[in-house]
């Protein structure tokens, strides 16, 4: 019989890649900052969706909301980190949900799509929301809405056009 401190502990494989991967999301979503009302424009979303396909669901969270975040508190924006942990937990959720429901699957270009969309559509509605709400203005939260959706789908096509070629160019697991 598995106790419970053998199923939740972690691997020092999976923090090992954890770390790695929560420095990729935040150097992804750190270093190229477009402005948008009420934040900044980045590819973070994309290596997300790249980890979605690639590595375990508890290392891609993990990295998902941590590097995200990170992101947050180093670039001036620290009322945005626990929204952001909440987040990006269920935008990389979601994704995962579409794109890998039986985990081994490798998953289908429209799959990955839909996926990886509807990830972002919940990021943009969400950051939407948290910005009315933290700025007590829906104006100011619905200012901020089509430079999400730009970054959605940008980050949307980046990650699709990168799977193809990852999925390519690394040995079939």
């Amino acid at each position: 019989m598995t106790s419970y401190a053998s199923k939740s502990s972690w691997t020092t494989r999976q923090l090992c890649l954890a770390a790695a991967m929560t420095a990729v999301v935040f150097l992804a979503t750190f270093v190229p900052r477009i402005p948008i009302p009420l934040g900044y424009a980045h590819l973070g979303d994309a290596a997300i969706f790249l980890m979605v396909l690639f590595i375990g669901r508890r290392e891609m969270l993990f990295a998902a909301c941590f590097g995200s975040a990170l992101s947050d508190l180093l670039g001036g924006f620290p009322l945005w980190i626990v929204p952001t942990l909440v987040i990006k937990f269920f935008m990389a959720d979601i994704a995962w949900r579409f794109i890998r429901p039986d985990r081994e699957e490798v998953a289908s270009l429209p799959r990955m799509t839909v996926g990886f969309l509807a990830g972002s559509l919940w990021m943009a509605v969400a950051y939407t929301l948290f910005g009315a709400l933290l700025y007590d203005s829906l104006a100011a939260g619905l200012a901020s809405a089509p430079g999400l959706i730009a970054e959605g789908l940008l980050n949307t096509a980046v990650a699709v056009v990168a799977a193809g070629l990852l999925q390519k160019a690394l040995p079939h697991r």
